[in-house]
């Protein structure tokens, strides 16, 4: 169902439509697909959808494709490095406020505060800990411009500080929906429960393409997402099945035959976001506290 033939121009302004062009980071990698996609919206006044990471070279080709033009407002989908760092110097460079849900936490479970509080789990691996919006948006929020509004949706589940944004008949869906891949859920900044939750809110909304955080445009993106809940589902009968296994690394291994070895400790974590999502539902139980080295069985 992935789409990976997207080959982008790294560092060079691109037409998607009247009103939006993309300029493209270059930070290719196993995890960014071809690289970060900075959106930039309007025409004469106009807005900045994810920055990126903090790179010379992208910042430089977003002052050259903006160049001569007033950015009034920089918004950040989610506070991964891949996508909020530059904003600090964006908005210090053309002197716009910077949108967002709030800090790297903001929206997070109380499972997963937990898990956070417990200790003993690595992870935030790419979160920028030191991003915090000049103006939180909370979901539901439109935001206007020169000739353009966005609606900002509240999607917490690849971190829980995840927004989406509205505009006419599509939808910036950051990382919360890509055609090129799933999503990565790694807990306790990724969470399982809230993903499937806000995926089905993203079937009650009527936009039909997304223009992603990474990769090429999804035009008939309602399919998109009732394969990616389908994905996770299937995916979720797999680990049930293996959890005899035992611990998180064994049941991955047998789930996920002939992975990429480079993508093994994501694909853990992903494993993981699934047990605790199991657990709160009642399929599995956690033999001892909940954690990622822990143990866990079938309930009934």
């Amino acid at each position: 169902m992935f789409d990976t033939s997207h080959h982008p121009k790294i560092g060079v302004s691109e037409f998607l439509r009247e009103g939006l062009r993309v300029v493209t980071a270059p930070n290719a990698s196993p995890m960014t697909f071809t690289g970060t996609r900075s959106y930039i919206l309007g025409e004469g006044e106009v807005a900045v959808i994810d920055p990126g990471p903090e790179d010379e070279a992208h910042f430089q080709a977003l002052k050259k494709a903006l160049a001569g033009q007033k950015v009034s407002h920089i918004f950040v989908t989610h506070s991964h490095i891949d996508h909020s760092a530059l904003s600090r110097r964006l908005s210090r460079a053309f002197d716009a406020p910077v949108l967002g849900f709030g800090a790297s936490g903001a929206g997070m479970s109380e499972v997963m505060r937990g898990l956070e509080a417990g200790g003993g789990l690595s992870g935030g691996e790419g979160v920028d800990t030191s991003f915090l919006p000049d103006i939180k948006l909370a979901d539901g929020d439109i935001i206007a411009g020169q000739g353009w509004a966005l609606e900002a949706v509240h999607t917490p589940g690849h971190m829980s500080n995840h927004l989406c944004f509205g505009w006419q008949d599509t939808l910036f869906s950051g990382d919360h929906v890509m055609g090129w891949s799933s999503t990565l859920i790694s807990p306790p900044d990724g969470d399982l429960t809230q993903f499937m939750g806000s995926l089905e809110k993203l079937q009650n909304r009527p936009e039909d393409v997304f223009y992603p955080g990474h990769g090429a445009p999804i035009y008939g993106a309602q399919n998109m997402v009732k394969a990616q809940i389908s994905h996770r589902l299937a995916r979720e009968q797999q680990i049930l099945e293996a959890i005899g296994e035992g611990r998180v690394p064994a049941i991955t291994r047998r789930v996920y035959k002939g992975l990429d070895s480079r993508l093994l400790p994501m694909a853990e974590r992903n494993v993981f976001a699934h047990l605790i999502d199991l657990c709160q539902r009642g399929k599995l139980r956690s033999l001892g506290p909940l954690r990622f080295g822990g143990r866990f069985e079938l309930v009934g």
